[in-house]
């Protein structure tokens, strides 16, 4: 299969035709190229608030509400075209009021035979906790689609090995990230390509960029669309299929072979993902040692 992953600008919307016809546009061109499954980054959503004004996209809690009232709508018009151009998609996520006492940071996949699903933040970074108060959602998904099993890991999630584990039966890992400053953007890019190690699977980063003086959450992001294996056999010596140029918007390619992956995780040169069991009686016998 071909993935696109995007490095996303966002932009200031007027009207709701604004948004559709940029996210036709996205769609269209990945599509075009022979896309079939397209990854938006996280907080993508955002500039969603913009349809209510300057005073509610800059105010971090008024944001929130503006965004989640308007995900069905941005639900539908994903579902459409996903079913118009044959690819599943990975929507760009959003804080999403759910039922909890906070609102979750939530990303949708939606499916060309019209199949949705979700997958929710589970640990959230200071920002979020401390400043914007959105909480853990759900539990983690493996999702099954007619590309192979897919699994999200949202931004800060993919930077925690044990997440990655619970998902080591997945083909594919999608990571939507968003990223202020260049060490925020390789503390997750490291974590995706840590997780494409460990669990010899495919990871696919994507990432905002660009500057928003009308936000307070989404005000300044680096990154770029990164797709990332295994530095293994039939994979890139560096591990990286694909990456995109920092801070430039655009789509990044890579043609992902499921057989490749099951080919690695049965004879790999090493075998991270079958040797992982190994370490847990190492690291619980460990031993002080004294040397002075």
């Amino acid at each position: 299969m071909k993935v696109a992953t995007a490095a996303y600008p966002l932009d200031w919307f007027d009207s709701w035709a604004q948004y559709e016809d940029k996210i036709a546009r996205w769609v269209g061109e990945a599509a075009g190229e022979g896309a079939d499954l397209l990854v938006f980054p996280e907080y993508g959503a955002m500039e969603l608030s913009t349809l209510d004004g300057i005073e509610v996209s800059r105010d971090l809690e008024k944001s929130i509400h503006s965004v989640s009232e308007k995900m069905e709508e941005a639900a539908k018009l994903h579902l459409r075209l996903a079913a118009e151009h044959d690819v599943h998609i990975l929507g760009a996520s959003a804080p999403v009021e759910s039922g909890l006492e906070r609102p979750v940071n939530r990303a949708e996949l939606y499916t060309p035979s019209g199949g949705r699903d979700h997958q929710d933040k589970q640990i959230m970074t200071r920002f979020e906790r401390e400043e914007w108060g959105i909480v853990g959602g759900g539990p983690l998904k493996v999702f099954e689609t007619a590309l192979g099993r897919l699994g999200v890991l949202i931004c800060y999630d993919s930077e925690f090995p044990l997440l990655g584990r619970a998902l080591k039966d997945i083909d594919i890992l999608l990571v939507p990230s968003c990223t202020e400053a260049l060490a925020g953007y390789w503390r997750v890019r490291i974590g995706a390509m840590s997780r494409a190690l460990e669990t010899q699977c495919v990871s696919v980063m994507s990432s905002i960029v660009g500057q928003n003086d009308w936000s307070e959450a989404v005000d300044m992001n680096t990154g770029t669309g990164g797709v990332f294996g295994p530095p293994d056999r039939g994979f890139p010596g560096t591990g990286v299929l694909a990456e995109g140029k920092l801070n430039v918007p655009g789509w990044t390619y890579a043609t992902v072979d499921l057989d490749t992956i099951a080919n690695v995780r049965a004879d790999g040169a090493v075998l991270n993902r079958t040797h992982w069991g190994e370490q847990d009686n190492r690291v619980n016998s460990v031993t002080k040692s004294q040397l002075f």
